[in-house]
């Protein structure tokens, strides 16, 4: 199924504490026998939005065996998410309230939460805050310590900054930042890509976030000590919980990932192989990963 086919899902909008609407596409399959499987909630990265997680969202709400209700939330600032005023707000704490907000507004008390990088983060929040919603967790491509050397990768390519003139170009484009780490995607998939980050607007493709978002990681100070989040991944202890590594990820790195294993000795662990950061959840034999972690909930 392809990015650009917009069916399947129902969007919404919600209101955040603070007013600002928030977009969500909801994917609820037949309810008569969704209803009865914990659904799952799916947090984007930190430029990124919804669009992501369509195929994936797809494949488990029309699973043949066990569909379920599947959520997923441009942030704000993010695809069909109002941009906010105050920029200060970009941040895990409000963005995770959002997502409560969300929960709340569709009467879900309890979800599976896949969270893509920045998305991940904010679970890790949810997780020492309000870890009774976290039914169980699978983190893509994240983790407690962020290396400097991917950060710096993100920074660098949101600094490059390049304005597509037409799809071909971005296409280009995602292939210039992304291509060495990403052996795994054929021509399709790099159309997809662009589909699920630009947005076409006055005749030609543009990245579908604020900017503001981007000037918070081109102003990050890489040469001050980067907090890690290992007291808020301690939280994580008794829920479920699944990571998802890129094989060639410079954010998450396998010494993170088996240190984590180490703390959460349940944790199952799946390499995305010929991926980067982060992995596109679609793809190989990752679906059906995925598909086994969430079938005892």
């Amino acid at each position: 199924m392809r990015s650009d086919d917009e069916s399947g899902f129902l969007a919404r909008t919600i209101a955040a504490e603070d007013g600002l609407k928030l977009h969500v596409r909801d994917y609820a399959g037949d309810e008569t026998i969704t209803k009865a499987r914990t659904p799952v909630f799916c947090l984007p990265g930190l430029t990124r939005n919804s669009r992501d997680f369509h195929q994936l969202a797809l494949l488990l709400s029309q699973d043949p065996a066990a569909p379920r209700r599947v959520i997923t939330l441009d942030a704000r600032g993010r695809g069909a998410s109002e941009w906010d005023k105050d920029k200060s707000r970009y941040n895990l704490i409000v963005e995770g309230q959002d997502v409560l907000t969300v929960c709340a507004a569709l009467g879900i008390h309890q979800a599976i939460f896949i969270g893509t990088s920045r998305g991940g983060l904010v679970l890790h929040m949810l997780a020492a805050s309000r870890r009774d919603i976290l039914k169980a967790v699978i983190l893509n491509d994240i983790g407690p310590v962020l290396e400097k050397i991917g950060l710096a990768d993100i920074r660098g390519y949101l600094n490059r900054d390049k304005k597509p003139a037409n799809w071909d170009e971005a296409i280009e484009i995602l292939r210039e930042n992304h291509g060495g780490a990403f052996g795994a995607l054929d021509e399709e998939d790099w159309q997809d890509m662009a589909r699920a980050i630009y947005a076409f607007r006055d005749g030609k493709p543009v990245a579908d976030y604020d900017p503001a978002i981007a000037a918070q990681m081109q102003a990050l100070d890489l040469e001050a000590p980067i907090p890690d989040l290992w007291p808020q991944f301690q939280a994580f202890q008794d829920i479920p919980l699944m990571v998802i590594r890129g094989e060639n990820s410079k954010l998450l790195t396998q010494i993170t990932t088996d240190e984590m294993a180490r703390r959460h000795p349940e944790m199952v662990i799946k390499i995305a192989r010929g991926q980067g950061h982060a992995p596109i959840l679609h793809l190989g034999d990752v679906p059906d990963a995925i598909r086994h972690f969430i079938s005892e909930f």
